[in-house]
């Protein structure tokens, strides 16, 4: 090569997604050949669907999208999170409530586990965290565990910035009086006395 650097100049992509920690320490090859650009994507797709054929392809993508709607619901839950576009077939972005510092903590002390691993991305000013299922071999056990993994983090994370949040879950109240019959009721007692002819009465002492 005689000129390295027009070389570089004509294959280098650095999105934030592509970047790291070790970025601009070594010579990253990634940027002197081919192996992002249009051709070479439609060429590892060839050898894919010769190896999966179109049935068993269309296999795989099916269970990862059902994998990453579970994962959906589940940040979903939790207040503490937000997901701020919507999910595009494996792939669910989501980030902390607040600073994006946060989130880049977050992201940080996730891969630094050596637990699991995810990329970030830059959504209209804001920092979030692509969480991608692409493998055959995933589980709806990886997802539990993944999503416990960054519940607790979340909360080192939240702590270290003196922010203690609550994330209980709200109980309808149907469902808590179908586990205690006497929940909601109490002894009407009032205006009761010795000579009054007002005999204690069971009332229902909820107002929902």
């Amino acid at each position: 090569v005689k000129n390295c650097r027009s070389l570089h100049r004509t294959f280098n992509v650095q999105p934030l997604y592509l970047q790291h920690e070790n970025t601009g320490l070594a010579i990253d090859y990634m940027h002197w050949q081919v192996p992002l650009s249009k051709r070479f994507r439609a060429l590892k797709l060839w050898f894919v669907l010769r190896n999966y054929g179109i049935s068993g392809l269309q296999k795989m993508i099916r269970e990862n999208v059902r994998l990453a709607q579970k994962f959906e619901a589940l940040v979903r839950s939790d207040n503490r999170f937000e997901i701020p576009a919507a999910r595009h077939m494996g792939m669910v972005v989501f980030r902390l409530r607040g600073e994006c510092s946060m989130t880049e903590k977050l992201l940080k002390k996730l891969n630094s586990s050596g637990k699991m691993h995810a990329v970030p991305c830059c959504i209209k000013g804001q920092y979030v965290i692509r969480f991608t299922i692409t493998s055959q071999r995933t589980t709806a056990q990886d997802i539990t565990r993944d999503w416990a993994l960054i519940r607790s983090t979340a909360t080192d994370v939240l702590e270290e910035y003196g922010i203690v949040s609550s994330n209980r879950k709200r109980v309808p109240l149907k469902e808590i009086k179908e586990k205690n019959e006497s929940f909601g009721t109490s002894l009407l007692l009032a205006n009761i006395g010795p000579n009054s002819p007002i005999s204690p009465k069971i009332v229902d002492g909820s107002f929902a």
